[in-house]
């Protein structure tokens, strides 16, 4: 099981997701967003050596806020052919040096992600260490998505980031996330799969939303 470390990251999530984030298709803010972290959870590595979190972050800048999903890897070394990948690097006070890198590329998260929906890994609390996050949910019919560890080939545009898989589907990650009064969020029409959870909103909400949808194509 991961360990979290409660202690300082210099440059912070935040402040590197600032400078990396306008330079996205599907980014809808201001060239420089105020962000702040509103949730997320993680999985582990079975080798204990990658950090994985999917995080929700809110851009403030103006009161229509919007809710970004970045999936982040994080590494003692770098990702080998990861460079367009690389979101930046930060020390940790525990850890050293760490490659932060967006994790649709990262062969780790996606492999993990894929085990996750078809219910074979366990989503973790985003902040305490040894803890399952029950308010993560997840669906998955249909044929097996990946027999083990490949490269992805994730392609962004304006409506998020689509990652084929190898058993065939594609993986559409909703990086721009649209809040829902279902609780749990159910998988969209025809999906073949899909991953939701919640977190906080303005005023003491919650906010729940589809974060991940497996579909044929």
């Amino acid at each position: 099981m991961a360990v979290i470390h409660h202690t300082t990251l210099k440059p912070t999530k935040t402040e590197l997701l600032a400078a990396w984030l306008p330079a996205r298709p599907w980014y809808r803010g201001a060239p420089a967003p105020v962000l702040e972290r509103a949730g997320g959870f993680r999985l582990d590595d079975p080798e204990g050596e990658v950090g994985i979190e999917f995080m929700v972050v809110t851009d403030a800048t103006s009161p229509q806020r919007t809710d970004y999903l970045v999936p982040l890897t994080y590494r003692g070394t770098p990702l080998e052919g990861g460079e367009q990948a690389l979101i930046g690097t930060s020390e940790h006070g525990v850890l050293g040096r760490r490659w932060v890198y967006d994790g649709c590329h990262d062969p780790v998260l996606v492999t993990e992600l894929l085990s996750l929906i078809e219910g074979r890994a366990q989503a973790m609390a985003q902040s305490i260490s040894d803890t399952p996050d029950h308010e993560v949910t997840r669906s998955h019919t249909g044929a097996v998505l990946t027999g083990g560890t490949f490269a992805p080939e994730p392609a962004d545009d304006r409506d998020g980031t689509r990652l084929p898989t190898p058993g065939g589907p594609v993986l559409h990650v909703h990086r721009v996330l649209t809040p829902t009064d279902e609780n749990p969020p159910a998988a969209p029409r025809g999906a073949l799969g899909h991953v939701a959870t919640g977190w906080p909103g303005p005023d003491g909400t919650r906010l729940r939303a589809v974060l991940f949808t497996l579909r044929s194509a």
